[in-house]
C-alpha cells in the first residue's frame, strides 16, 4: 500500500528514526532533490527535497535543509477571495486576507445569461485585481527565499501575470496547495502546509494483509 504522510520540518528526524525502528536497518539514497529510504523489511519512502537542491547528502544534511529558516510567502487566490503572508519559520509575520463577490453560474438563457456573464467576469477582474495589488504590498517589496502557490491555478496566473510580481513567479515552489477560499485561518494552515515534508510510504507488508 502506498500512501502520502505529511511531517512537520520539526518531527522529521524523529519520523526518520521511527522509519527505521518500524521496518528494520535502512539504507539511504541521497540526491538533491529526492531522499529515499528502504527498509530492510522492503518499506520505501520517498522525500521530494522542499526548496531544493538539497546540498550536504546525507541524512543530517536533509535534516539540517528542512529546519533551516527561510522567509516564504504564501499567495492564495480563488474567486472568492484572497489572501497573502510572509512566513519566518513557522511564524506569520505579515499577512492581508479578503474577499470579493463573485456571482455563481446560472441557468437563463439569452441575452440574460449574456449580461449575468458579463457581470461575472466584471467581479472575477476586480477580485483578481485585489488580490494583484495586496500580493504587490505584502510579497512584492520584502526579500523572499521562495513563495508557495494556493487556491485556483488560472486565478494564481492571472494575478502573477501583474509585471510588478515578476521577481515572485521566479520564485514559486511546489507545492501548489488546494484551500478554501481565504481567510485567516485558511491562511495561517496553508503556511504549514507549505513547510510540511511530503513522504510516499510503500509497505509491503500492508499490502500483503487480507
Amino acid at each position: 500500500m502506498t500512501r502520502v504522510v505529511s511531517v512537520p520540518p520539526e518531527r522529521l528526524d524523529r519520523w526518520l528514526t521511527g522509519f527505521g525502528e518500524r521496518h528494520g536497518s535502512t539504507a539511504y539514497e541521497v540526491g538533491p532533490v529526492v531522499v529515499r529510504l528502504v527498509g530492510e523489511d522492503g518499506a520505501v519512502a520517498e522525500i521530494v527535497v522542499p526548496f531544493g537542491p538539497l546540498l550536504e547528502l546525507s541524512r543530517d544534511g536533509l535534516v539540517a535543509h528542512v529546519l533551516a529558516e527561510r522567509r516564504i510567502g504564501l499567495l492564495l487566490v480563488r474567486r472568492g477571495g484572497y489572501g497573502a503572508g510572509v512566513f519566518v519559520g513557522g511564524k506569520l509575520i505579515d499577512s492581508k486576507v479578503g474577499s470579493r463577490h463573485v456571482q455563481g453560474t446560472t441557468k437563463a438563457g439569452g441575452w440574460s445569461q449574456q449580461r449575468f456573464a458579463r457581470r461575472r467576469d466584471n467581479q472575477a477582474r476586480e477580485a483578481f485585481n485585489a488580490a494583484t495589488e495586496v500580493a504587490v504590498r505584502i510579497l512584492g517589496r520584502v526579500k523572499l527565499d521562495a513563495v508557495v502557490t494556493g487556491g485556483d491555478r488560472k486565478a494564481i496566473e492571472t494575478v502573477l501575470e501583474d509585471p510588478r510580481l515578476k521577481q515572485l513567479r521566479e520564485l514559486v515552489r511546489p507545492p501548489f496547495l488546494g484551500v478554501a477560499d481565504p481567510r485567516q485561518k485558511v491562511l495561517e494552515q496553508a503556511g504549514a502546509d507549505a513547510r510540511a515534508i511530503r513522504i510516499e510510504l510503500t509497505d509491503p507488508e500492508a499490502q500483503a494483509s487480507p
